[in-house]
């Protein structure tokens, strides 16, 4: 098995939800209800938590206070994660963010003050020896200072691969990582707006490789995906698929934290970048597209797994009922559970990359239950769309589209096409 080793700071991550309906009579700011609290790792414990999805062995090494808050910390991570705590004398930071509508109003801020780091547990050498590649999850808050672990990190960037995501008030990477992945910011020092110059990205990014020692600097471009020096001189830039963004929070965590496993199963640099991207596009991807206010959503959903032309004519039909087009799709787990052995023929990064090519595609949502009530109670369209192999059919998610008023309709489907078919006579 994989061993994925994250060390850095690690962050408690509290998000209150809630309805905001009036502003208060005290002043000028919304009265936030709350409905659901979830509190989780933050910082390099989330850079751990979404490793550990991935599958494989993942060791967080983490300095973590003696404080509530970091008994809290402690007890969010997730199972698939094994933790290595360093003694740590500051106090654990919290990020409390308040949110309505999707939004977050506010964030309230507490702890963080920064404190001696070590004496390292025996531990710490141990799981970087075992370490198939180490992502690096600096927020600044005293860990990569800490000047016996940096001494191990550098001893393993030697030997295998070192993901290092940096930070403004961290320390700089040690020599001889295979990627550093700074943002837009860390790498130019100032924000770029939401059109960087490539040009001086470029140059920068070439600067800081030198000057860091480090086998590839790939600066992080948000929704502009990511540019990435190749060799002594030379620039990959590597779009981002077009996604409607929901919650950027955690994108650099899951960036770095894909180009960790790619990296450690092989990957060379540029091709760590790539799945780097795809993997925090996917991450960031809203659960919901937000339609016009008065316009009108139209979800229709499926397996996709050979796209053909009675697909698309569905697809077109949905899209000539609204202003907007949702589609949503199985996932690889869903399709197989559904179609059985040998199924899907494509992964659905490939399926969903597909589907957003089409012109008459806006977005794509995908779910991993057998059928997509869970996924429209998000998406809430107003009409969702099935073949017409389907007229006069009673289905299970008609019953969920009235609870806001939604109904299902069917359209004209073009018989004879079917991906069964296909495949059969592909394999004749």
């Amino acid at each position: 098995m994989s061993v994925l080793v994250v060390v850095g700071d690690c962050l408690l991550d509290v998000d209150t939800e809630g309805r905001a309906a009036k502003l208060s009579p005290d002043g000028p700011v919304p009265v936030v209800q709350t409905t659901t609290e979830q509190t989780r790792a933050g910082g390099a414990g989330l850079t751990a938590a979404l490793a550990a999805a991935d599958g494989g062995r993942v060791v967080l090494v983490a300095p973590l206070a003696d404080d509530a808050d970091g008994r809290t910390l402690r007890s969010v991570l997730p199972d698939g994660v094994e933790l290595v705590a360093v003694p740590w004398a500051g106090s654990t930071p919290v990020k409390h963010r308040i949110r309505a509508g999707g939004q977050t109003v506010a964030r309230v801020d507490r702890g963080g003050d920064r404190g001696a780091v070590g004496p390292l547990p025996p531990e710490v050498a141990t799981v970087l020896a075992q370490a198939d590649a180490v992502v690096v999850a600096d927020y600044g808050y005293g860990a990569t200072s800490c000047r016996e672990l940096r001494e191990l990190l550098a001893a393993t960037a030697r030997r295998r691969p070192v993901v290092w995501d940096p930070h403004p008030r961290g320390a700089a990477p040690v020599p001889g990582c295979r990627l550093v992945t700074p943002n837009a910011v860390e790498a130019l020092g100032v924000d770029p707006g939401p059109r960087p110059d490539l040009a001086a990205v470029a140059d920068r990014a070439l600067a800081l490789r030198r000057e860091w020692a480090a086998g590839a600097v790939a600066v992080t471009l948000g929704p502009g995906g990511a540019l990435a020096t190749a060799g002594e001189d030379g620039v990959l830039a590597v779009p981002a698929p077009p996604v409607v963004a929901g919650d950027t929070c955690g994108a650099g965590d899951r960036f770095a934290s894909a180009a960790g496993w790619a990296l450690a199963a092989g990957a060379l640099p540029s091709e760590a970048v790539a799945v780097a991207v795809a993997a925090a596009s996917d991450f960031v991807a809203a659960p919901a597209p937000v339609p016009p206010t008065s316009g009108v959503l139209v979800a229709t959903g499926g397996c996709f797994d050979l796209l053909h032309a009675g697909h698309v004519a569905t697809l077109e039909a949905a899209r000539a009922l609204g202003d907007r087009l949702v589609v949503c799709v199985n996932s690889d787990a869903s399709v197989a559970r559904l179609k059985g052995p040998g199924r899907p023929l494509q992964p659905q990064a490939d399926r969903v990359r597909i589907l957003r090519a089409l012109a008459c595609v806006d977005d794509v949502v995908v779910f991993d239950e057998d059928t997509p009530e869970q996924v429209l109670r998000t998406v809430r369209p107003a009409l969702w769309v099935k073949g017409g192999d389907y007229a006069g059919v009673t289905v299970p998610e008609a019953e969920v589209l009235a609870g806001w008023g939604g109904r299902v309709v069917t359209v004209p489907f073009l018989a004879g096409r079917s991906t069964t078919r296909l495949t059969e006579l592909a394999r004749a």
